[in-house]
């Protein structure tokens, strides 16, 4: 019996990689324990932090209402359609800045602006023009997310080294041979790592945006719980945000894996 194939060391390496399955309920339980523990000791008010318990019961109450899940889907809704506007813009702007030093300089100026500016302070402007509908948080939500994707398609475009890009010219392949063979298959790694950071933000944006100019969806229901002074059911709601962001990110995360299985990031660690 070889090392690898005994039990012990089979069993370790599957704690391994698994490891995630065992700690994370552990630790959650023990976080839930100990916030029971300081609500009670200490006799915080329910106004301020409810117990663990009487947030369940809210977030129970919460699915079985049908205001509820029309909520979810007007956020889902900003999030998929603002998120497919920012991957259609940044990867179109990185493919074209990656590959056009001289487009790079006109554009930047802009591109930058348009990051570095406080987006709380846009939500005005989207307001103003788009109005309180789901357009306007849809427009944060791809301009939150629409950086992370250009900048990693411009480093997936400029990846390619020029004697990749000899070697097709010298066998004089057809610019689409190029393409199929070599620039998507380059860019795409680095390009999916962008769109799964960018989920991150897709959903932070919708939140933003319902947050100061909205009266549907998730962010609005926590602005509206927190005024109606329902404590609970608003911790209930930053869960479901949570659960979401969540549901979201592993969706992309999974998609880029099935994508590029060849690629080292998509690869289990030894």
């Amino acid at each position: 019996m070889t090392d690898a194939t005994k039990p012990g060391r089979a069993g370790r390496g599957w704690l391994e990689r698994n490891l995630a399955l065992v700690t994370t309920p552990a630790i959650l339980a023990l976080f839930l324990l100990a916030w029971t523990a300081y609500v009670q000791h200490f006799q915080v008010s329910r106004y301020l932090l409810p117990e663990p318990l009487a947030i369940g019961r809210a977030l129970l109450d919460l699915v079985r209402q049908p205001y509820f899940h029309d909520a979810i889907l007007v956020t889902a809704s900003e999030v998929l359609t603002g998120f497919a506007i920012a991957i259609a813009a940044g990867a179109t702007l990185g493919v074209a800045i990656g590959k056009s030093r001289l487009f790079e300089r006109v554009v930047s100026p802009f591109i930058v602006a348009s990051q570095v500016t406080p987006k709380v302070a846009l939500m005005p402007l989207f307001l103003l023009w788009l109005g309180f509908g789901v357009q306007s948080k849809i427009a944060m939500v791809a301009l939150l997310s629409f950086f992370p994707i250009m900048k990693a398609t411009i480093l997936g475009v400029r990846s390619i080294q020029p004697d990749q890009r000899a070697l097709f010219a010298v066998i004089r392949a057809p610019w689409w041979r190029r393409v199929v063979s070599l620039e998507i298959p380059a860019v795409m790694p680095y390009m999916l790592t962008g769109i799964e950071t960018a989920s991150v933000l897709a959903v932070t944006g919708a939140i933003v945006g319902e947050y100061l100019g909205g009266n549907e969806g998730l962010g609005a229901l926590v602005v509206k719980t927190l005024n109606a002074l329902m404590v609970e059911h608003m911790f209930a709601t930053v869960i479901a945000l949570a659960c979401l962001g969540f549901a979201f990110y592993g969706a992309i995360s999974s998609i880029r894996r099935f994508a590029v299985p060849w690629h080292e990031s998509s690869q289990e660690p030894d």
